[in-house]
């Protein structure tokens, strides 16, 4: 629950922080012909590099603690986005990937789990099944980047954890996505 609430922090905060960005930007279509859901979300849809944050002090943007979960989602970005019934990654998805190497590789005592989602449309098996694809394609990605197997854990939550329950193609390109979680240590 806890997790959930820093979750819902971390988003709103980069939400904010793109209050005033400039609105060209907004929206953006990619390849399916659907809103990106990455457009103007901050440090998600930057180019290389840490989004221009020093991760490396105690002064870190939007409070968060250096190799936390909140670091990770307000500083790096801890989702991509897929298309339909795909497992694909795209331009937007190996840049926030290649942002989230670099954040791992400098918090070395850092896990991590991914997590594999699916909009509601298929059968509960089918999603199941590209949620797990679309785990292994970040955990792959990341281990080509340098981050050690040992480090990367996965899972296929399928359509089970929408994040936006509704039933129009909007919400369904914000469900299609895999989220890195910092494994939180006991």
């Amino acid at each position: 629950m806890i997790l959930k609430a820093l979750r819902v922090s971390g988003l709103l905060l980069v939400l904010a922080a793109c209050s005033s960005s400039d609105e060209a930007t907004l929206g953006t279509s990619g390849a399916s012909g659907v809103t990106d859901p990455n457009a103007g979300m901050g440090a998600a849809d930057t180019g290389s590099g840490m989004g221009g944050a020093d991760v490396s002090g105690s002064d870190i943007a939007g409070g968060a603690s250096p190799g936390t979960q909140q670091d990770l989602e307000v500083n790096v970005g801890d989702r991509i986005f897929f298309g339909y019934d795909s497992s694909t990654l795209d331009d937007t998805a190996r840049r926030t990937l290649e942002r989230q190497s670099a954040w791992l590789q400098q918090f070395g005592g850092v896990a991590v789990t991914i997590e594999g989602h699916t909009d509601e449309r298929g059968t509960r098996e089918f999603n199941l099944a590209l949620g797990e694809r679309r785990a292994a394609a970040v955990k792959s990605y990341l281990q080509t980047l340098g981050v050690s197997p040992d480090r990367l854990l996965t899972i296929s939550y399928g359509e089970e954890r929408p994040v936006d329950p509704a039933h129009d193609e909007s919400a369904y390109a914000l469900n299609r996505r895999a989220v890195t979680a910092v494994n939180v240590s006991q």
